[in-house]
């Protein structure tokens, strides 16, 4: 029904830039949160952003001052721009949303299928 469908994944060199985007789609009333993750290997699973519907945002220390999240409404979709790729930026990234699929619904969160971003030279 609710689907979030990750795309922008890639390799890149040290310093580069990458574009996730995270498309929801089916049955949506509302977007509340959105978030993004990512996993690397042998690491468990970290925050690396998040916006509320409000526009509230946040970052890890890690991506702080490189990373920019945002959101565009009207195209339920979310972003992470990441600029001055590092080596340790290499993981699978995850979109990760709180959506209500329709008027009355329950509030569910919803995962993307990951996108993998590898930064190598």
């Amino acid at each position: 029904q609710v689907q979030l469908v990750e795309s922008g994944g890639g390799l890149v060199q040290p310093g580069g830039s990458l574009r996730l985007s995270c498309a929801a789609s089916g049955s949506i009333f509302s977007i509340y949160a959105m978030n993004w993750y990512r996993q690397a290997p042998g690491k468990q699973r970290e925050l690396v952003a998040g916006i509320t519907s409000g526009g509230s945002i946040n970052y890890a220390d890690s991506v702080k001052g490189r990373f920019t999240i945002s959101r565009d409404n009207a195209k339920n979709t979310g972003y992470l721009q990441m600029n001055s790729l590092k080596p340790e930026d290499t993981a699978v990234y995850y979109c990760n949303a709180d959506i209500r699929p329709f008027a009355l619904g329950t509030i569910n969160n919803y995962w993307g299928q990951g996108a993998q971003v590898t930064v190598s030279a």
